[in-house]
């Protein structure tokens, strides 16, 4: 009869920490789960606001130097605007003031081909990264707002 009751035991036994090994697999996979879903929902918000949201706009006036259209895998427009007066990085020295801008638009960029040589007001965005597709620049010009 002791056997039987030592058996029963061992067998309960068994089967609790079958139970609780099995609780443990559960709780693991639910918290790799939500780990999972947490690290995607950071990973998007921090892509968003790396290469989506306008981290500031505003107009330049200038010289248009150039706009091309150039890239090895994504041909985007990149163009140079040369803004009245001049800066120093060291002493001695003068450079230029360059606006190093990108253009998605393609008519826009057209138009903007046409008119280099000319003073012009361009309105722009600023993002905080540049994405291949868009061009190198964080510096993406939506319109043109005069010509002289």
């Amino acid at each position: 009869m002791k056997n039987i009751n030592e058996m029963d035991s061992h067998v309960n036994q068994n089967e609790s920490s079958n139970q609780l090994s099995g609780k443990v697999r559960r709780s693991f996979r639910r918290f790799i789960r939500v780990a999972i879903v947490l690290l995607l929902l950071v990973g998007g918000a921090f892509f968003y606001v790396r290469y989506y949201f306008v981290f500031g706009s505003g107009v330049k006036a200038g010289t248009l130097n150039y706009v091309v259209k150039k890239g090895y895998v994504f041909k985007t427009y990149e163009g140079i605007l040369i803004m009245e007066g001049f800066r120093t990085e060291s002493r001695g020295t003068l450079q230029s003031n360059q606006f190093v801008f990108s253009v998605d638009n393609a008519n826009l960029a057209d138009s903007l081909m046409r008119l280099s040589g000319r003073h012009v007001e361009l309105k722009y965005n600023e993002y905080l990264g540049a994405l291949p597709w868009r061009g190198y620049s964080n510096f993406i010009v939506e319109e043109i707002l005069s010509v002289k």
